[in-house]
């Protein structure tokens, strides 16, 4: 019993239908290894108990009478804790949610359970799926379960080290900036982000209207097909929803990727972002393991990451500063400081600069096409080894890129892999990225190239009862702004009717240098009829 937390969700729905696996055993095994170790993992936010041992039992009785749905059937599953749940609180790690109980799912939840699958319970973010990790919020920020003193990568914190610690067979996140992909790589699990528009957002608390993606997240490649072939589909009220036909994903994963030409996007890890030299390698190791499986391989190049970044920012910072304005204006006081140091910046962005960036965004999307029609897919680094676990410092997010942004710009899918550790034991992540619609292919290379090493034979080992004591709280900010710069930030927010007080006042004009120098750069002069990029399905 106590071994079933380290089946796969494929190996245990194939236990579940041969009826030699209760969905009921497997969950309460499930909930005893969360009791034994989720108090040092911080994994869930809520557990569901009583639900989950109540949706097994009816599972079990409808396999029982010949009456299986699927390989979700009885299958333990974790919803980032953004997702609406009827009847369950769902609280985006904010004390502006604290009582939140919805009265109806999230569309892909409502998914779920028609699958048959149980819920186990709300997993861990960081606020509203931004910023973090923040030890001022109800809920202290999860531990990656590799060393439980590292990060596991936001926002969707939770899903992967719940995945990764074996609390559940599978859990759903969100991605607005490589929130399904940074926490994947971080854990050493599998996560994907699908395209624009081929999952429904709806009874998601948003981030970005534009952004913000749902997707699966899972110990292997296989599981994640099996999550997104139900949650995928048209829904009318999600506006950015596509009506076209879901293929068999699982009928993808046939190992076979002889042909395949895949660009290798080396710039991004070489020479703007550097990774650390065991990452190199293993992003090395995982290309020649790609050749070996038949599939060519070349260098190509995107655009410089900052230029996504820029653009993902305006768009990203601005559409979440308005979704909050009310609340900022209103009750900021409990908002944690990594979300406010985030948000209250975008203030500075203006109508013209919010529609420049979806100009950009149009341009940036068209520039993919050419590489789309040379290569089948794109490889580049993701995350890791995971830095230690310390409080956020918000001018980290305006100092710098990252390395996912691109792929939410661009609209495409990405699956983010485990492709080995680090002498320390940190997993180690790759991006395979894809051309809109294309999930069948980046899913067909992400199996071929796990099915072909051994990183999914390693488990963590989570010890009992670690105390960890919460990091220092980061230095307060040194704030030195041209005093034009100061007169603008302080006359914007004052226009916002944003509440500021000394702290608050200081992580805005922290951050007014570098948001001024987003603003700069997208400046360009593009054609008058450069659209924003406002039909993304409509072109694909």
């Amino acid at each position: 019993m106590h071994e079933l937390h380290a089946l796969t969700l494929a190996d245990a729905a194939a236990l579940i239908e041969a009826r030699r696996l209760s969905p009921v055993e497997l969950v309460q095994a499930l909930l005893s290894r969360i009791e034994d170790f989720d108090p040092q993992v911080n994994a869930f936010i809520t557990v569901t108990a009583d639900l989950a041992l109540e949706q097994a039992r009816q599972a079990e009785c409808e396999i029982s009478a010949g009456r299986y749905r699927g390989p979700l059937h009885g299958i333990p599953l974790g919803i980032k804790d953004i997702y609406n749940t009827a009847g369950v609180r769902t609280t985006a790690n904010s004390r502006l949610c604290l009582d939140n109980v919805p009265s109806e799912d999230a569309a892909a939840v409502a998914k779920l359970k028609r699958a048959g699958a149980v819920l186990m319970g709300k997993l861990a973010t960081h606020e509203f799926a931004h910023g973090g990790p923040s030890f001022d919020l109800p809920w202290p920020p999860a531990r990656n379960p590799w060393n439980l003193e590292c990060f596991t990568g936001g926002s969707s914190s939770g899903p992967a080290a719940a995945v990764a610690a074996g609390f559940v067979l599978g859990a759903l996140g969100s991605d607005t900036g490589g929130s399904i992909r940074g926490p994947a790589s971080y854990c050493g699990i599998n996560g994907l982000m699908p395209t624009t528009g081929l999952v429904s957002r709806h009874g998601v608390i948003p981030n970005s209207f534009t952004l913000d993606r749902c997707g699966p997240m899972a110990w292997t490649v296989k599981d994640c097909a099996l999550l997104l072939q139900v949650i995928a589909g048209f829904d009318s009220q999600d506006a950015a929803s596509v009506e076209r036909p879901i293929p068999d994903y699982r009928a993808a994963l046939d190992g076979d990727i002889r042909g395949l030409k895949i660009g290798v996007v080396r710039h991004f890890w070489e020479d703007e972002l550097p990774a650390a030299e065991e990452h190199r390698q293993a992003l090395e190791q995982a290309i020649s393991v790609l050749k070996s499986l038949g599939a060519k391989l070349a260098d190509c190049r995107m655009r410089p990451l900052q230029d996504y970044r820029d653009v993902k920012t305006i768009i990203g910072e601005s559409e979440l500063f308005a979704i909050h304005r009310k609340d900022l204006s209103e009750r900021a006081g409990e908002y944690g400081a990594d979300f406010l140091g985030r948000t209250l910046p975008a203030c500075l962005f203006q109508a013209g600069e919010y529609v420049q960036a979806t100009r950009w965004q149009h341009r940036m999307q068209l520039e993919m096409v050419p590489l789309y029609e040379t290569h089948d897919a794109l490889l580049t680094a993701a995350m890791g080894p995971a830095p230690l676990l310390a409080p956020s410092r918000a001018i980290e997010f305006w100092r710098k890129p990252n390395i996912t942004t691109p792929f939410n710009v661009t609209g495409g899918p990405v699956l983010a892999s485990c492709i080995g550790y680090s002498s320390d034991g940190l997993p180690m992540g790759m991006q395979i990225a894809g051309r809109p619609f294309a999930e069948m292919t980046i899913l067909r290379i992400g199996h071929a190239y796990e099915q072909a090493t051994p990183w999914r034979a390693r488990k963590p080992a989570i010890a009992k009862r670690v105390v960890c004591k919460p990091p220092a709280a980061p230095a307060p900010a040194v704030v030195d702004v041209d005093p034009h710069a100061r007169a603008l930030a302080e006359a914007l927010a004052h226009q916002a009717q944003l509440d500021l007080d000394q702290d608050r006042l200081a992580q805005l004009l922290e951050a007014t240098p570098y948001v001024l120098e987003i603003k700069k750069r997208v400046a360009f002069t593009l054609e008058r009829h450069a659209a924003p990029a406002t039909a993304f399905h409509a072109r694909h």
